[in-house]
C-alpha cells in the first residue's frame, strides 16, 4: 500500500506537470518541422514535384500535430497543482504568476500558431493572397516559441535542448533570410520588366526600389 500510495502522490503532484512538459516539447518539435518545410517550399529549394508533394503533406500534418500538442500543453497546465494558472492564466497573456513575460509570449505564440495553422483550411474563403501574407507570420510565432522555451521552459538549460536549438534554429534563420532576399529580388525583377511603347520599342520600367 505504501508503494501504491507513493506512486499515487507522485502522479497527483507531478503527472500534469510531466504531461504539460512533454506536450510542450512535442509542440516545439512539430512547429520547428512545419516552419522548416514551409520555408523550404516558399524558397523554391524543393523543385521536384514528388518532393514538393511529400513536403506539403508533412508540412500540413506537422502543423496539425503542433496545434494538438499546443492545446494539450495548455490544458494540462491548467490542472498543474503547483502552477495553478487557471483558464485566465492560459488564455490571457502576461497574467500568469510564473515568469509572466515568457509565459505571456508563449500564450501569444500558441494562439497565433493555432490561428495560422487552421487558416490553411479557410484560404479559399479569405483569398490566397491574404492567406500567404498571414502565413508569413509563422516565422514570428517560431521565434516567440523559442523565447518562451528559453525563458519559461523547464528543459531550457538541458544539454539536449540546447543542442536541438543549435541544430535546428540556424537553418531556419538562413532559409528565412534567403526567402526575404529572393522575394525582394523577384519583386524588383517584375517591376523592371520591359514594356512595349507605341512604336514597338521595349523600355524597362523603373522599380520603386530604384
Amino acid at each position: 500500500m505504501t508503494v501504491e500510495r507513493n506512486i499515487q502522490v507522485a502522479v497527483d503532484n507531478y503527472g500534469w506537470w510531466l504531461a504539460s512538459r512533454a506536450s510542450g516539447i512535442a509542440a516545439l518539435v512539430f512547429l520547428t518541422l512545419s516552419v522548416f518545410l514551409g520555408l523550404m517550399m516558399a524558397s523554391k529549394v524543393m523543385r521536384r514535384p514528388t518532393v514538393r508533394r511529400w513536403a506539403t503533406a508533412v508540412h500540413e500534418q506537422s502543423s496539425l500535430a503542433a496545434i494538438f500538442a499546443i492545446t494539450v500543453h495548455g490544458v494540462t497546465l491548467i490542472a498543474d497543482p503547483w502552477l495553478k494558472p487557471g483558464v485566465t492564466g492560459i488564455l490571457i497573456p502576461f497574467t500568469m504568476d510564473y515568469r509572466p513575460i515568457y509565459t505571456g509570449i508563449g500564450t501569444i505564440a500558441g494562439i497565433l500558431a493555432i490561428f495560422l495553422g487552421l487558416s490553411f483550411y479557410a484560404r479559399r474563403d479569405i483569398g490566397s493572397k491574404l492567406w500567404r501574407n498571414l502565413h508569413r507570420a509563422t516565422v514570428i510565432v517560431y521565434a516567440m516559441a523559442i523565447i518562451h522555451t528559453l525563458g519559461a521552459g523547464t528543459d531550457a538549460s538541458a544539454l539536449w535542448m540546447k543542442s536541438w536549438l543549435l541544430i535546428t534554429t540556424p537553418p531556419i534563420v538562413l532559409l528565412f533570410i534567403y526567402r526575404v532576399v529572393h522575394g525582394v529580388r523577384s519583386a524588383r525583377t517584375k517591376s523592371a520588366k520591359p514594356v512595349r511603347t507605341e512604336r514597338g520599342h521595349e523600355v524597362a520600367t523603373a522599380g520603386k526600389g530604384a
